[in-house]
């Protein structure tokens, strides 16, 4: 049995500003008072696990044991199947240390060249921790296609060249709402709250 989430204040462990405002967006309708790491000013750990979840227990922990807050964390990426599933946990580090994300899809684009496999998926892990030391976690996912040239201006990240399963436009396009119903974070976030907010 999950447990279940009670409390009036929740960390999310990430300093980038889109994440946070998304997440804050799902949570919203709970009433839970939402602040980031980097309002906070907790260090980032190091992400040295293998998988999206371990990056996201890790963070969920050091922000959890740091505030003495619950802390919910989310490690996401894009995983290109022609490129065996890169850039996956790395997707953040090929937008170097800029986090220029123009610089990480033109990776992208360039890395698969000819190739015909045009397909990827984005991965969102969520980690929730209590700083007692317990934790909860769900992964989501979205399938879709990489295009090229990038198109829209909305979202984050490597939206504006993946146009998911069943739609003639890319997250780039999207309206934040509509994103937030079909999107990889969206599906672990209907995990999370049917398991802890319900």
């Amino acid at each position: 049995m999950a447990r279940n989430f009670q409390d009036p204040k929740l960390v999310i462990a990430s300093h980038n500003p889109g994440k946070v405002r998304e997440i804050g967006d799902l949570l919203v309708e709970f009433g839970t008072e939402v602040v980031s790491a980097g309002d906070l000013g907790l260090a980032e750990p190091i992400e040295d696990g293998e998988t999206f979840m371990a990056n996201a227990t890790i963070k969920a922990h050091a922000a959890a044991n740091a505030s003495g807050i619950p802390a919910l964390a989310d490690d996401s990426g894009l995983c290109v199947h022609a490129l065996d599933n890169q850039p996956g946990i790395y997707s953040a580090r090929w937008a170097g240390p800029k986090k220029d994300f123009a610089v990480a899809m033109e990776k992208v684009e360039r890395e698969l060249g000819n190739n015909a496999d045009r397909g990827g998926h984005f991965v969102c892990a969520l980690a929730l921790a209590w700083p007692d030391g317990h934790l909860e976690a769900f992964e989501g996912r979205c399938d879709g296609t990489l295009v090229w040239p990038p198109e829209g201006d909305k979202g984050f990240g490597y939206d504006p060249i993946f146009r998911p399963d069943g739609y003639e436009i890319t997250f780039g396009n999207f309206d934040p709402a509509a994103k937030h119903k079909i999107s990889h974070r969206a599906d672990a976030f209907r995990q999370l709250v049917a398991a802890c907010f319900e």
